[in-house]
């Protein structure tokens, strides 16, 4: 619907000798205003430096004779409202039905290469919430850009090197001497959840007795690998249950074992950006933005944490992506800066890295919250909540706000099937539409006999706002690319089951008029189509039936 108008206001603006590489479109929230909006005439005053209400009628000056409009108007500053015609839209619709998937998606990406970097929890515990929130986004984000024309690359990146998981080894150290009986006071801060216990089990499973009494440094290197391996393990299974997989991984370690560390502070050595000072090595962070200089060598001797971040973006860099994303967790906002400064110290523009936020997740039970603690062992798992109310329900939850904002969600709500659990609410309008093909094939309808359907009949007002919303999904799914917002489709096929629901309560789809019969088939296929093709973008099966 608006890729038509696309071209026909450029055509227009070229007709004014004026080049507009791209037009912005909205859909009014107030369907009085019209089917679909542009600010372009807003856009273009600063430039023309004319009053925008004059460049809006000079636009539309040649559009309103147009037989695809039902209505052109300019409101306000300079809008332009555009109402398109019942046999425009009925045209459209037709395409979508035929043209199907290609109709809904666009080749925005034209091939260019990103990587995305998500989850990438320390392999220090069990995934939380905050983690699936994570990985849901990374997920759903992967399937939106590939959707929209662009070669995706999932990474996750195991920080396998470093205190925590020394930490871990120690607590788990610890824990395995307190089950031979000897009295070790615990880690002040160790890692204390029942996992700890459970992995100090299975050393002595394998073990027996073999290291009691020993002292940790000297058994540090196998209580480490071991306990921080079963911990990828399980975090490895928890993702593919959720429906979360990956191309690539990352070892931090293994930065430092292939030497990659030490060429990466070369390379910006050889740049001017490290200098010495203090017995420490500084990267030179306030000439790129930040808002002090870094230490990257202590001066033990010691690497600090920046420095694997340094070569693990270097090595993003070389691999030739065009974009790289980091889904962070809220807490590493103040991280940002010196990530980019990284960036732009190797050359690159700013925007060639892009940082998401995830916030964390507020958990109720019956509306009081749940506490969590990863440190305490007292947290709520990804696993214990997927066991209770289904990955499916779970990822749609977490992608049904924007990332950076907080979220919360009851438990016991979500498990009601009613419209109080969105993600029911959208698969069973899947599961509706299913069970009234069962019922249309049984009296002798076939699917391909809908692009011959004679659309003029769907002239009911719900039938019209469901056409509309249809042929609307392009756009959304244009601006979630742009932005890389996936909740934006979430929110549209909550919408879109929003309108299909209480049309069928109010209509029935097989009646005894064939013609109508088929035409408000065509009609529950496109949604069917717009759902499936929605729900796989965010990683949500549709079930045949519920």
């Amino acid at each position: 619907m608006h890729r038509s108008l696309d071209g026909l206001i450029k055509e227009r603006l070229r007709d004014m000798g004026i080049d507009a590489p791209s037009v912005e479109f909205e859909i009014p929230r107030d369907e009085r205003l019209g089917d679909i909006s542009t600010p372009i005439a807003m856009n273009l005053a600063r430039s023309l430096k004319r009053p925008p209400k004059e460049i809006a009628n000079e636009i539309i000056g040649t559009l309103r004779d147009r037989d695809i409009f039902e209505r052109v108007e300019v409101a306000g500053p300079g809008f332009i409202n555009f109402s398109f015609s019942r046999g425009f839209l009925y045209s459209e619709f037709s395409r979508l039905i035929r043209e199907r998937e290609t109709y809904l998606r666009s080749d925005m990406g034209k091939g260019k290469k990103v990587q995305i970097e998500f989850v990438s929890a320390n392999p220090t515990g069990p995934l939380h919430l905050g983690h699936g929130r994570g990985a849901a986004l990374g997920n759903a984000l992967s399937n939106l850009l590939k959707e929209g024309g662009y070669e995706v690359e999932r990474e996750y990146y195991i920080n396998d090197a470093g205190r925590q998981v020394r930490l871990l080894g120690l607590s788990v150290f610890v824990r395995y001497q307190q089950l031979l009986g000897l009295d070790l006071p615990f880690p002040e801060d160790g890692y204390r959840g029942d996992y700890i216990e459970e992995l100090a089990w299975e050393v002595h499973n394998n073990y027996a007795d073999r290291f009691k009494g020993k002292d940790f440094n000297d058994v540090a290197d196998l209580f480490i690998d071991f306990s921080y391996k079963r911990m990828m393990e399980e975090i490895k299974r928890d993702l593919s249950d959720f429906g979360v997989g990956f191309d690539t991984y990352q070892s931090e370690r293994s930065l430092y074992d292939d030497g990659e560390v030490e060429r990466s502070i070369q390379d910006l050595k050889d740049r001017g950006h490290i200098y010495e000072k203090d017995g420490a090595i500084w990267f030179r962070a306030t000439s790129f933005g930040d808002d002090k200089d870094r230490v990257i060598i202590k001066r033990e001797g010691d690497f600090t944490y920046f420095a694997s971040d340094i070569a693990y973006h270097r090595k993003k860099i070389e691999k030739g992506f065009d974009e790289i994303i980091d889904i962070w967790g809220a807490d590493h906002h103040g991280y940002i800066p010196r990530i980019k400064a990284v960036i732009r110290a190797f050359g690159y523009p700013d925007d060639h890295l892009r940082i998401l936020l995830v916030q964390m997740v507020t958990l109720l039970r019956g509306g009081r919250p749940v506490q969590m603690s990863k440190r305490a062992g007292e947290f709520v798992t990804l696993r214990e909540v997927m066991e209770e109310i289904g990955p499916d329900t779970t990822k749609f939850i977490f992608l049904t706000r924007r990332s950076d904002s907080h979220l919360e969600f009851d438990l016991d709500s979500v498990k009601k099937q009613t419209a109080e659990n969105p993600v029911f609410y959208v698969q069973y309008a899947n599961a509706r539409i299913n069970s009234i093909f069962s019922h249309a094939i049984e009296r002798g309808y076939e699917v391909e006999e809908l692009e011959e359907a004679d659309l003029s009949l769907l002239n009911v007002a719900e039938e019209t706002r469901i056409i509309k919303k249809l042929l609307s999904y392009p756009l959304v799914f244009e601006g979630a690319v742009r932005s890389h917002e996936p909740h934006r489709i979430t929110f549209y096929l909550q919408e879109l089951a929003g309108l299909f629901h209480p049309y069928y309560n109010m209509h029935r789809v097989v009646t005894e008029e064939r013609e109508l019969t088929l035409a408000r088939l065509a009609l529950c296929e496109g949604i069917r189509i717009v759902l499936r093709q929605g729900l796989r973008i965010l990683g949500v099966s549709m079930p045949e039936r519920m």
